[in-house]
């Protein structure tokens, strides 16, 4: 498997300068075999781009810009996937390479949960998840109950004495309109 980088060595733009230095160097910081296509200086590899990035893939105006990824003849993405990919520790994947041993990614089978006999393994992961979720519910109710308050004495007494003071202002508002 070749990955290929479709790229414009003598872009005007420092943008797209930029996305490429990022994927090329990233490239070279993971050790993975990458061939650089120049666009610029090559009309067969401009061509071949802009035909076998897919449709769906291409911009508005149809001209799809560098940097372009491929795994031999198939489409991996632009820069905005790559660095979606890179965001997710997702590249490996993203280029349609295996993750090398250590690495951090997890590869696309053992994600999907067919690897290793994990099928299983997530069955009964998802019913403790259940069951977990079950206790946590149980939980919130308890905390969520209103707490009771016993009334005593002394509250009662605070309660009643509030509420004169408020009735006494209230006769003196009054007295002082009728003025």
């Amino acid at each position: 498997m070749v990955i290929k980088v479709f790229l414009a060595t003598s872009s005007g733009s420092t943008a797209i300068k930029k996305k490429q230095q990022d994927v090329v160097g990233f490239l070279e910081a993971l050790h993975v075999d990458y061939t650089p296509l120049d666009i610029a200086c090559n009309e067969q590899n401009r061509m071949w781009m802009r035909q076998n990035v897919p449709e769906e893939k291409k911009p508005t105006n149809g001209i799809p810009l560098p940097p372009q990824i491929f795994n031999d003849d198939s489409y991996c993405g632009d820069y905005e996937t790559f660095f979606d990919a890179k965001e997710d520790n997702t590249v490996y994947a993203f280029l349609g390479l295996p993750p090398p041993p250590g690495s951090k990614e997890v590869p696309v089978e053992e994600r999907n949960g067919k690897a290793h006999g994990q099928e299983e393994q997530a069955e009964d992961g998802e019913a403790e998840e259940e069951e977990a979720a079950e206790g946590d519910e149980e939980k919130v109710a308890e905390e969520t109950e209103e707490p009771t308050e016993e009334v005593t004495e002394d509250t009662q007494a605070a309660a009643d004495e509030e509420e004169g003071q408020d009735e006494e202002e209230a006769e003196v508002e009054e007295e002082e309109v009728a003025e």
